[in-house]
């Protein structure tokens, strides 16, 4: 789906951003130019990226081992 209509910026490409390793709403920004031009996706934006950042760092505590 849409969420910058201004740059053609979709959700799938903010959750690709943070796959690649990007782990904050500026980082995000910067690499897709989300919410640069009027802004009005911003909100939606981050709401995303903090989502999918969330999900990077369970995946990323699910692979730890702990000894016991």
């Amino acid at each position: 789906m849409y969420v910058c209509v201004c740059k053609g910026v979709t959700d799938h490409q903010i959750r690709q951003q943070v796959s690649d390793g990007a782990r904050n709403w500026r980082e995000v920004r910067e690499a897709t130019g989300c919410a640069t031009q009027c802004g009005k996706c911003a909100c939606y934006a981050k709401s995303i990226t903090r989502d999918a950042v969330l999900e990077a760092r369970q995946e990323a505590d699910m692979g730890l081992a702990y000894a016991v």
